[in-house]
């Protein structure tokens, strides 16, 4: 990562992820960037104390990045627990963004992210670029749920597939693999993969889990 320094800022990033090196890196730059961060090994640690921040009345200008997968509770069963205590979710007065970061570029477990409120999905190792566009993104996020307009752009690449390859990316943001979906279709997985091929071009999309997010912000499919 590149350190980009900025201003003074009051805003505060809860970083939890059981990586100790990967902590340490990350507060090296967000605190160059001008974050105020705490991070957090333990879940169960983490919860308690934005429980508390939220308490006092402290969450305001606030983040989590949110490791997905870890020992013990997994970043989704901590989303969970966030929404059940009112701090994450639509129930929550002030929700907290969530931006979710995994080493696994795991498809259903973006669904499943996205389903919940998380502002973004980013795979590590990410770019520095890509977490300041989801840190801006979480700070610029509204204190009520709302639902944005779809993208002209999104789906301006949306009408140039095919039917085939329509309903090939249905089943590769349903988290399908290739063989599930030539099952569901009646055609070779080797095609399959030709038109995933196509669809990710067309959609201008990196990987199956950059077209599901993409897909699960334009509220299409």
């Amino acid at each position: 990562m590149t350190v980009t320094h900025a201003g003074p800022t009051t805003r505060t990033l809860y970083l939890l992820d059981d990586n100790a090196d990967f902590r340490t890196t990350a507060r090296w730059w967000l605190e160059g960037a001008g974050y105020r961060v705490l991070d957090f090994a333990d879940a169960n640690a983490a919860i308690a104390t934005l429980e508390h921040q939220m308490q006092a009345g402290t969450l305001a200008d606030s983040c989590l990045l949110l490791d997905v997968r870890m020992p013990g509770m997994s970043g989704l069963q901590v989303h969970d627990a966030l929404i059940a205590r009112g701090i994450a979710g639509p129930q929550a007065q002030w929700p907290l963004p969530v931006v979710y970061m995994t080493g696994h570029g795991d498809v259903p477990l973006a669904v499943q992210a996205m389903e919940k409120g998380a502002i973004t999905f980013l795979e590590k190792p990410f770019e520095d670029s890509a977490l300041e566009q989801a840190l801006a993104k979480a700070f610029e996020a509204p204190a009520a749920p709302h639902r944005p307009p779809a993208c002209a752009e999104f789906q301006r690449r949306l009408a140039t597939l095919t039917d085939r390859e329509s309903e090939v990316m249905r089943g590769v943001v349903d988290g399908k693999m290739s063989k599930e979906i030539a099952r569901d279709l009646n055609i070779s997985a080797k095609t399959v993969e030709l038109h995933r091929g196509r669809v990710l071009g067309k959609m201008q999309a990196d990987s199956a889990v950059h077209l599901t997010r993409m897909t699960m912000a334009q509220r299409v499919l």
